[in-house]
């Protein structure tokens, strides 16, 4: 029990712990340097006229099936590039978690199983009544992820190969190269300003619920709203780091965040499914209210698909989340650690943050999101229209469109896996009860402004 009372290790300390290592011992440089390098080598095979990489990003998932033998007969002709995949992500993966720290031999046969199930996803994705039924394979990838974790006990050790975090910061860079650099410097702005509104009233409408009408520490307050304010799990570890918060906090913070993310993954899609929002008005929605990257990325795809433009609202999504309110972790970051340390901690720690502080909690995958737009939007923009169609789509985008995919996959199932519901009442009614009444003004505010202030702009994603 005494782990529950550890305060997690600060911020100026771990990076006095790291200095230059922390370019090969966090997880958001790795996820840039596989994503860089996957964008590279399609980019070396497509002008070379290789299918190499084609081949490698291989999946199910389009086949449009309509019998087993058919499902069947495409892994009979197909295995031996399924191999070589699995080796490749073994390879990839496996170097890079042992240089992060964690356990080849428990993460080898974890990831394993995780591309097993993964290409099960796929493959209900792709029968030809998938859509009929809303079978999108992150949704399923969720909820069989969901039923195995809590029907099955796996052994702890299977948590080695399900990383959360690194595959979704690994799937958004390689997001970054099918995402037009043009698209990101037209609408960032007014996505800039949408999620400034949010993360401000947000953030402040949990924390004071957690401290003024429930009395809860005002550690926990402002895990809790940085968490349900901007990027739920990573704002909530940073900020946990920048006041000294107890790990019991980072926890009931962590648990919150997956419990509403779900929700959220069925909510909003459904209501704007009912409402006939167009699809980037929806992912706009979505990234201003849902409060995890995969789980948001699951839902503007789930919807994208539903509403015939998955385009639009993966755009509208990953603007809003991705570039707008994950911009604020540093920015929360360096305001708590202020607060905690010049009123909170003066007399103990006597300490000052500095403004490293907001480099060091700025999300670095973002970085390599948009060097991989930047570096495709200017490889490509000599093709025309009609060459763009018919030569780069199929042969560099496409492959690349597939990998991510794949990163995407093996997070949606990691989360699922990971989620233990016999553990969610440790968070307690009250953190609950502040956390809600934050959800309530967020999912309200995130409709009015991606609906009525700003819908005019995200109209225009997609096409």
């Amino acid at each position: 029990m005494s782990e529950h009372v550890e305060t997690i290790t600060s911020e100026p300390a771990l990076r006095q712990q790291l200095g230059w290592s922390e370019l090969w011992k966090k997880e958001d440089w790795w996820a840039i340097y596989l994503g860089i390098g996957i964008v590279i080598i399609a980019l070396i095979a497509f002008l070379n006229g290789s299918t190499f990489i084609k081949s490698l990003s291989i999946n199910p998932g389009g086949l449009k099936w309509t019998s087993f033998s058919q499902l069947l007969s495409h892994f009979a002709k197909n295995y031996q590039l399924y191999i070589l995949q699995l080796i490749s992500w073994l390879i990839i993966f496996g170097i890079s978690t042992r240089v992060l720290g964690i356990s080849t031999s428990k993460f080898i046969p974890s990831f394993i199983v995780l591309y097993a199930l993964s290409i099960v996803m796929f493959s209900i994705g792709g029968w030809a009544n998938a859509s009929k039924y809303n079978l999108e394979p992150p949704l399923v990838a969720l909820v069989i992820g969901l039923l195995i974790a809590n029907v099955i006990p796996l052994p702890k050790w299977m948590d080695a190969g399900f990383r959360v975090e690194y595959y979704i910061k690994t799937g958004i860079v390689l997001l970054g190269a099918t995402f037009p650099i043009t698209l990101v410097v037209s609408a960032g702005p007014v996505a800039l300003v949408q999620a400034t509104v949010i993360s401000l009233i947000t953030c402040l409408t949990i924390y004071f619920a957690a401290t003024k009408i429930f009395g809860l520490d005002k550690r926990l307050g402002a895990v809790i709203g940085t968490g349900g304010a901007v990027c739920g799990v990573s704002g909530s570890m940073a900020i946990a780091s920048a006041v000294g918060a107890k790990k019991e906090h980072l926890y009931t913070s962590v648990t919150l965040v997956v419990v509403w993310a779900l929700v959220m993954i069925l909510f909003i899609p459904f209501v704007a499914k009912a409402l006939g929002l167009h699809p980037g008005i929806a992912g706009a929605w979505v990234g201003t209210s849902e409060f995890a990257d995969a789980a948001g990325f699951a839902a503007a795809t789930a919807y994208g698909h539903m509403a015939g433009n998955e385009n639009a609202a993966i755009q509208g999504f990953t603007l809003m989340k991705v570039i707008g309110r994950d911009m604020w972790i540093g920015i929360w970051s360096f305001i708590f650690a202020l607060i905690a340390c010049l009123k909170w901690e003066k007399e103990e720690s006597g300490r000052k943050p500095d403004a490293m502080e907001i480099w060091w909690r700025f999300p670095k995958f973002v970085i390599g999101f948009f060097v991989a737009s930047f570096f495709m939007t200017s490889i490509t923009a000599s093709y025309s229209a009609a060459q763009f169609s018919k030569v780069v789509k199929p042969d560099l985008i496409a492959p690349i469109v597939s990998l991510r995919t794949w990163a995407f996959i093996f997070c949606f199932l990691s989360i699922g896996l990971t989620t233990r519901f016999r553990e969610l009442k440790a968070a307690g009614w009250k953190p609950f009860g502040a956390f809600t009444i934050g959800v309530l003004v967020n999912v309200t505010l995130g409709f009015l402004l991606s609906v009525y202030a700003f819908g005019h702009y995200w109209m225009n994603l997609g096409k």
